[in-house]
């Protein structure tokens, strides 16, 4: 309990920023929502800039048409909302929804699960790249190549939203959030964005047009799930754990969060070490 009572000397002040980006009677844009959309966007436009390059592709043989990209946001969309609520629900805070079902529609309220999302947009890829004859791992290749942009505004409107703050530090970057109670915290949602961001990002960039490892089907989706997974894990290290769930097994230090992403971080490292060059063009 003594971190609790540590005073850094100073501590960065919480920059207030109204969630609510703009409101018209009933109706209000949140960054948090905002985050979401812009992530989608994002990921679709920049896997049509992927398949659009036939020097990233095997003997130059996009797997997929763009078109079949533009079909798929709508697939997507639905998997990360879908996915993510249920995993929510069923991974944090299960007991509240049985009591009260009808917040599960709820969503305004908050509470959307990574891993939830993950799993829905998954079985979308899945489904999607069977009913139109695509290579499965080759879809989540392109998709994964952008996904860390949404992740870095999600977390952003995290700490806009002054939710998921970190545990108490005294470290000169502290940050007391409002209602994180009297303590200087670290500020976690920061981390996870640059992490999980930009520096995910930024190194499938690498994989994508350095090491042409879009030629390797599930390479670079194996890359994104161990990179999340392995940045997920080091964040929550610093990370307060969710309140109704609290430090699991009595342990003082492991939360849902490692033991949700641990799996992610090995079937990642799997995925990249079974990868195989594709040496011969394959029919769309």
């Amino acid at each position: 309990m003594s971190e609790y009572f540590m005073l850094p000397l100073a501590v960065l002040p919480f920059p207030n920023i109204d969630p609510v980006i703009v409101q018209i009677g009933p109706l209000a844009v949140h960054w948090y929502g905002v985050g979401y959309i812009v992530g989608i966007l994002f990921a679709w436009w920049y896997a049509k800039r992927l398949v659009a390059n036939a020097r990233l592709w095997p003997d130059g043989t996009v797997p997929m048409k763009p078109e079949d990209l533009d079909d798929f946001i709508v697939w997507a969309a639905i998997g990360v909302v879908l996915g993510g609520r249920t995993g929510y629900v069923l991974f944090y805070d299960l007991p509240r929804y049985i009591a009260q079902p009808f917040d599960i529609l709820a969503v305004w309220q908050g509470g959307m699960s990574f891993h939830g999302g993950l799993l829905g947009v998954v079985l979308a890829m899945t489904l999607f790249s069977w009913s139109r004859g695509i290579r499965t791992w080759s879809l989540f290749d392109v998709v994964a190549a952008g996904v860390p942009v949404g992740l870095g505004l999600v977390r952003l409107a995290n700490f806009i939203n002054s939710e998921l703050w970190g545990r108490p530090t005294d470290v000169p970057w502290a940050v007391e959030f409002p209602n994180g109670g009297p303590f200087a915290r670290h500020p976690s949602q920061l981390y996870e964005a640059l992490l999980e961001g930009l520096v995910l990002f930024l190194v499938l960039r690498f994989l994508t047009h350095s090491r042409l490892k879009l030629k390797t089907p599930r390479f670079v989706g194996g890359a994104f799930i161990a990179g999340y997974g392995l940045s997920r894990i080091f964040v929550e290290f610093f990370r307060e754990p969710d309140q109704q769930l609290g430090y699991l097994l009595g342990t003082g230090w492991l939360t849902m969060g490692m033991v949700l992403s641990l799996p992610m971080l090995l079937a990642g490292i799997w995925a990249m070490a079974t990868a195989k060059p594709v040496t011969q063009p394959q029919p769309v």
